[in-house]
């Protein structure tokens, strides 16, 4: 026979795993200081700039 799962547990871990995740994601976003934000903008434009410049004219 399978295991007994109690699904009031169940839910709970998983409502708690998708927290953790979630407050990961938000240090990652919010957890930097302004000069690795703007040192990041930076490195996008320069490489949206880069490849702006490598298309070709039909």
């Amino acid at each position: 026979m399978g295991e007994v799962v109690n699904l009031n547990r169940a839910r709970k871990d998983k409502a708690r795993g998708d927290a953790k995740a979630t407050a990961a994601a938000n240090r990652a976003a919010f957890g930097r200081t302004k000069a690795e934000r703007v040192k990041t903008e930076t490195e996008k434009a320069r490489a949206e700039r880069l490849l702006d410049g490598a298309k070709r004219e039909d």
